[in-house]
């Protein structure tokens, strides 16, 4: 059975983008087989969506009537499934289009049309991918961008949020997946080692994202130590994710943030799974 998708999974400062990007180098050292990496942010990602707005054939005919100037680059660009319009919205480099747009956002979508339109990219990607002699590698699309989507903007059920990951999963089955998730024994010291790290606008944002709404609004979480109440509900509900998963997966620890040992930990982890 040969893997084609290795998932990479963590809270925010775990070192997820270094573990992806590690198992990346790992798998192109050894030249046994041709890698496809996708971190966070990907505007090209096979499936999920990144800066994509969705909207339905009326929404997008007013789009291209009120921006008659734009409307020829719209049509070009945009992407039709069904009786949904789909727009790259950052590539258009068109502030005035991507102000329009960022409100009709897969992510800003109500969670069960959300969940419909992510579940359909999926699938697609799944079948495309069994056809091709490649390995994808995917930063936090899978369980932190659900997770996001139904407990932290929605404040869905646990049940909710298990289910729709479990159907991602058996959805990506026939690609024999690997799941590695990267754990923090301390996720407060982790995520704060992140906010010195980034820009201020992206701590900014986060604060807000993870208060305002959902989860952090109904439990009347507020500021950093709200934030880190929730990152402490997310994981915990991630973990209970991983538990339940019927795939092969593995939690590294990269408490030290020690990149030779992570590096070791991982060549070995892609050893046991037959990736090496």
């Amino acid at each position: 059975m040969t893997t084609k998708l290795i998932l990479v999974e963590g809270l925010p400062g775990s070192g997820k983008t270094t573990t992806a990007q590690f198992i990346a180098d790992i798998l192109n050292e050894q030249g046994k087989v041709e890698t496809a990496l996708f971190l966070e942010g990907n505007l090209d990602h096979p499936a999920d969506y990144e800066s994509v707005a969705c909207l339905s054939e009326s929404e997008f005919e007013a789009l291209c009537a009120k921006n008659k100037e734009f409307c020829g680059v719209l049509r070009e660009q945009a992407k039709r499934v069904g009786d949904d319009y789909f727009i790259s919205y950052r590539k258009l480099n068109a502030d005035t289009l991507m102000a329009q747009l960022r409100p009709k956002d897969v992510y800003e979508l109500p969670l069960e049309k959300h969940m419909a339109v992510v579940r359909d990219k999926w699938t697609d990607f799944a079948e495309n991918a069994q056809g091709q002699d490649r390995t994808y590698i995917f930063e936090c699309a899978f369980i932190q961008n659900p997770v996001t989507a139904a407990m932290i903007k929605y404040n869905a059920p646990k049940e909710t949020v298990i289910a729709y990951v479990n159907e991602l999963a058996k959805l990506i089955e026939p690609l024999h997946p690997v799941l590695v998730y990267v754990d923090q024994s301390d996720s407060e010291r982790s995520f704060k080692k992140a906010i010195q790290e980034r820009p201020k606008d992206w701590f900014d944002f986060f604060i807000d994202y993870y208060t305002s709404q959902g989860y952090g609004l109904a439990h009347e979480l507020s500021g950093l130590d709200g934030t880190l109440e929730v990152l402490r509900a997310r994981k915990s509900l991630e973990l209970e994710i991983m538990n339940q998963l019927a795939m092969k997966k593995v939690i590294l620890d990269n408490s030290d943030f020690d990149h030779d040992v992570h590096k070791s930990q991982l060549m070995h982890c892609l050893s046991k799974a037959h990736l090496q």
